[in-house]
């Protein structure tokens, strides 16, 4: 069960660091004016994507070898809720971060608040995603 409990460690890593951006970091930049939070989300996404993501592929592969070992349903739920971190960010919210990206290189801060308390939202998902996944592995564990 090695790997199941890496791949739990790591869920609990990703559902934590998903939980502080949007409890502390995400409203800690919605309090600024508009353009200076655009400013401070551009770079701390780009740190967090790179993060996050080498997590959750880490986490689902750990996860889903336990599940190739040990053939419990849950390791497979957990690694597929982990990993389903990758399909929802490509498909759900790369189009609000290039439409951020572009204002923020056109300097049109038109709407741009409304993305970002989209953008939020849509991380909590994420966030959602790498709980259900560390419970599932806790259950899997069990």
């Amino acid at each position: 069960m090695t790997a199941g409990l890496i791949g739990i460690v790591i869920a609990a890593m990703f559902a934590s660091a998903a939980l502080y951006i949007n409890v502390a970091e995400h409203p800690a930049r919605a309090a600024l004016p508009v353009q200076y939070a655009l400013d401070q989300w551009q770079p701390a996404y780009e740190r967090g994507f790179a993060m996050q993501a080498s997590l959750a592929v880490a986490g689902g592969l750990a996860l889903a070898a336990q599940w190739w070992l040990d053939g419990g349903m849950f390791w497979l739920v957990s690694a597929v809720l982990l990993l389903g971190n990758w399909p929802f960010t490509l498909i759900v919210i790369m189009p609000v971060n290039r439409r951020l990206i572009a204002a923020r290189q056109a300097g049109s801060y038109t709407g741009v608040d409304a993305l970002l308390r989209q953008w939020n939202r849509l991380h909590g998902m994420r966030t959602l995603l790498g709980f259900a996944s560390l419970v599932a592995g806790l259950v899997a564990a069990i």
